[in-house]
């Protein structure tokens, strides 16, 4: 195919799988089905070790034919993946192509224009003691990996980080959300179809009891975890990966704040919190999660909200084809419980029946309140009315870091403050929920959001190990030799000469 070109622009208490896992009161299960999976865990893991120890996944001619044909399976069933997200998360073909179909294909392609010199050694600072060696970093593939993806984008959130293992010469074994089910069995069924089927495998077992299914697969020894969703079952899995000491990169939710201040487009603000908050029926990791609004301007914003959401969805969103669905019944009534906090603005209408709850904004609510506490994942907006910039600084900082944070102001002071004094994952002023369009930049967490990230270049970092290479000159014994017992003063001196740095006055260092 024709290569395109992109231009880079809350409980926490243990689940039953956890607790099997680790032993404590330990479940025995001898169903054929559990005892099936588990070999076929077992099964995959042996097939994809002995194609990663043959070498396949290493040459560029491979990993650039893999990316092309991750490229070829969404165009090839654009209108099979665009109906399974629409059973799974009733997702309109706008947001389906836009945050799941495009930005994947963006992402391969990316990968594979820039795959070449991704790969290339790194080449490093050398002092006079090994100006004639070579010294270098070299991009090594980790070996079998884990992608746990998440509903929420269920696509996207597994094929995204799966390219960067692809990337990076690794054999890669997918295990996609049960909850998103329409798209998880597309998936194992497509996969296959057109990637290497040694080297790359799904695991969906389709069961019920999910997070046993999850359990299983953790038991055994993989190169690298990389998981995204809940920060409960994150801290879970980082837990169980210690067993083999997996490395693992964990993509959290969390409660990303969102400054309004007082000198501020509110048009512009309304609307674009207001898509961010409910695209998707706010399932979305990088959502907006409450706003801190500055008194001066929060009727305003509550009336251009009132008004945005109304031009978004109409009078009756629940009829509208824009306005997406909550991906299970379990999931609704988790959200359901939290429509009680605060003051009901607008919304709150749900119907069970069809997964529904209308676009919600609650005001007057405290920071205490469960809906602050526990991660939203659904078309709820909690507003804050806050005095002062200093105010809503110290109500973010009081929380766990998130994923990201917001702000929309017309006073670059105002945006500096905000980013320099608060942590996140991620930073946007004056816009919400874009910042994995960006290939060029990471995608990940700090803290309670999470740890490591993916996307472009840097998702092919995480997938690989970066080796320090010495290529020793062996003709040099003549100086080598002032290393070696009996010791000198004067050979003290000398090698500490010539291996010494010092500071220049712009700040980079050099030989003394």
């Amino acid at each position: 195919m024709a290569m395109l070109t992109v231009t880079p622009p809350r409980t926490t208490s243990a689940p039953n799988w956890f607790l099997r896992a680790f032993g404590r009161n330990k479940i025995t299960n001898t169903s054929p089905s559990k005892t099936s999976l588990s070999s076929l865990c077992e099964e995959i893991l042996k097939k994809s070790q002995a194609a990663f120890l043959s070498g396949k996944t290493k040459p560029y001619q491979f990993r650039i034919k893999q990316l092309e044909s991750v490229v070829q399976m969404l165009e090839n069933n654009e209108s099979q993946f665009l109906k399974a997200l629409q059973h799974d998360l009733h997702k309109p073909k706008f947001e389906a192509l836009l945050s799941e179909i495009a930005v994947i294909k963006n992402e391969a392609i990316y990968a594979a224009n820039n795959l070449e010199e991704w790969m290339e050694p790194e080449y490093v600072e050398k002092t006079l003691s090994t100006a004639l060696d070579e010294c270098y970093v070299l991009k090594e593939p980790l070996g079998v990996v884990l992608v746990i993806g998440h509903w929420s984008f269920p696509l996207q959130l597994c094929l995204i980080p799966f390219i960067g293992a692809v990337s990076a010469g690794n054999c890669v074994v997918v295990r996609p959300s049960e909850t998103a089910s329409n798209t998880a069995e597309l998936l194992q069924n497509l996969l296959p179809k057109y990637l290497d089927n040694e080297c790359y495998h799904v695991i969906y077992g389709g069961h019920k009891d999910a997070q046993n299914d999850l359990s299983d697969l953790l038991q055994h020894k993989f190169d690298h975890v990389f998981y995204t969703g809940d920060a409960t079952t994150g801290k879970l899995v980082m837990q169980a990966a210690t067993k083999f000491l997996t490395p693992v990169t964990l993509v959290l939710a969390g409660k990303n704040p969102c400054y309004i201040d007082r000198n501020c487009d509110i048009y512009m603000a309304a609307r674009r919190i207001a898509w961010a908050r409910f695209v998707n029926a706010g399932q979305n990791l990088l959502a907006p999660d409450y706003v801190l609004c500055h008194a001066d301007v929060h009727d305003k914003l509550l009336k251009e909200l009132y008004t945005c959401v109304t031009e978004f969805y109409g009078e009756a969103p629940e009829k509208s084809p824009d306005f997406g669905r909550l991906v299970s019944i379990e999931h609704y009534q988790k959200l359901k419980e939290l429509l009680g906090c605060g003051k009901l603005f607008i919304g709150g209408k749900s119907d069970e029946g069809i997964k529904y709850i209308a676009p919600t904004i609650l005001l007057d609510v405290k920071e205490n309140d469960p809906i602050m506490e526990k991660d939203i994942f659904g078309p709820v907006l909690p507003i804050i009315k806050v005095c002062a910039l200093e105010e809503a600084i110290n109500i973010i900082r009081k929380r766990e870091k998130p994923l990201a944070v917001y702000v929309y102001s017309s006073n670059f002071k105002v945006i500096s403050e905000v980013m320099s004094r608060t942590s996140s994952g991620c930073f946007c002023s004056n816009d919400s929920g874009m910042q994995n369009m960006f290939l060029t930049l990471p995608f990940g967490g700090v803290g309670g959001s999470g740890m490591g990230c993916c996307h472009g270049k840097y998702g092919f970092d995480t997938f690989s190990h970066r080796r320090a290479c010495i290529l020793r000159n062996i003709g040099i014994e003549c100086v080598t030799y002032l290393r070696y017992p009996p010791y000198v003063d004067k050979n003290l001196s000398l090698i500490l000469w010539a291996s010494s740095l010092s500071r220049r006055s712009s700040g980079w260092c050099q030989i003394s």
